[in-house]
């Protein structure tokens, strides 16, 4: 009876590993990476078609790596920091913080920027422009000992170890080669897909929302120009700087932060070593603006309410200050409180829900 036990026994054991191995057999094979061309559609919504990179082409596959590297740890010192640290999507891709804090727990020296239409900006990227490309933009903070504090050879060495990042390179780019230009071009790719101009605003260009009466006076109060002679009829004078489809008019300017004395930054000055561009910083589009405290390249300014304050009263004259700002130092912008309120009930409309959310931008992982 024992020895018909244990045949039976052996019988089940046998007939189970069959119907595993057969259950194996039937599992369908891991496909291997191949290249795919497939182009990537780039919805701008009203904004004016941009001028992409023509040696840099949209494709899906390298979109896809350019977001994955984006939210990728392993680009930084301590495998813990990512380019979303400094640039996340519920601020507009950017840090509410004053100065981001890097891997060795040591503060920036600039606010971070929004990262959003960067297909739209013509002329370099920082706030000081030294980056001529998004490309090379990139690969500049994994670098820099103040925020992720790596060497390309470490990220790249790190990157060829997974077989995640071999497959995406080469469904990306046709081989499995992992080098500092295809990361920076990846990362071009995906921030230039990175698109807002579906606010409130632009809702109502479009015939699809109302603005308010405060909101309507803002945008009247943001259009009209400083007039010193009627006080009365003087606006905010905004759209002199932040005018156009990006609200923004990609030229560096000295906006009146501070007397010539208490230069603490040379702006664009130290990328071009030209002395008339001191103390000018990149003007950034006021999309979503919001949402992005703290402000001016040094985040000097908690609050809108601050930013609206300088401007109406605040201009500091120097020697490379905006010739249009210098004009209303002696005398403010005339603004009453209530034209501040609703400068910045129209201010707010510019803020993008949809991009702000959009699923198409976050993380991979």
């Amino acid at each position: 009876m024992k020895k018909y036990k244990v045949l039976i026994c052996l019988l089940v054991s046998a007939a189970l590993w069959q119907a595993c191995a057969d259950d194996e057999s039937e599992q369908p094979k891991p496909q291997p990476a191949v290249y795919d061309a497939t182009a990537y559609e780039l919805n701008y919504y009203g904004l004016p078609a941009p001028n992409l990179p023509a040696d840099n082409q949209l494709t899906k596959q390298s979109v896809q790596l350019g977001k994955m590297l984006f939210y990728e740890p392993m680009l930084s010192r301590n495998g813990v920091q990512t380019c979303a640290t400094c640039h996340s999507q519920p601020s507009s891709f950017s840090d509410t913080a004053k100065f981001s804090i890097g891997v060795e727990g040591l503060p920036g020296k600039r606010q971070s920027m929004a990262i959003f239409n960067m297909a739209w900006h013509t002329n370099q990227f920082f706030w000081d422009g030294r980056a001529d490309l998004l490309r090379d933009q990139v690969l500049m903070p994994i670098q820099d000992p103040l925020e992720m504090n790596e060497t390309l050879e470490n990220v790249v060495a790190k990157l060829s170890g997974t077989q995640l990042y071999r497959d995406q390179f080469m469904r990306a780019f046709g081989t499995e080669d992992v080098n500092p230009e295809r990361i920076s071009l990846a990362l071009e790719q995906f921030i230039l897909t990175i698109i807002s101009a579906n606010s409130k605003y632009d809702k109502y260009k479009a015939g699809l929302a109302e603005l308010s009466e405060s909101e309507l006076r803002g945008l009247e109060l943001f259009e009209a120009e400083y007039n010193p002679f009627f006080p009365e009829f003087s606006g905010a004078d905004c759209q002199h700087c932040h005018g156009g489809p990006n609200f923004e008019n990609d030229l560096y300017m000295n906006n009146g932060l501070d007397i010539e004395a208490d230069f603490l930054d040379f702006g664009r000055e130290n990328a071009t070593e030209n002395p008339a561009d001191r103390a000018k910083f990149k003007v950034p589009s006021l999309r979503n603006i919001a949402v992005t405290p703290p402000y001016m390249h040094d985040g000097r300014f908690a609050t809108l309410e601050e930013v609206v304050d300088h401007y109406n009263e605040g201009i500091h004259p120097s020697p490379t200050i905006d010739q249009a700002l210098l004009a209303t130092a002696e005398t403010g912008l005339f603004l009453t409180t209530e034209d501040k309120t609703d400068l910045i009930n129209f201010l707010k409309t510019l803020t993008d829900e949809t991009y702000l959310e959009n699923p198409e931008y976050a993380s991979p992982f």
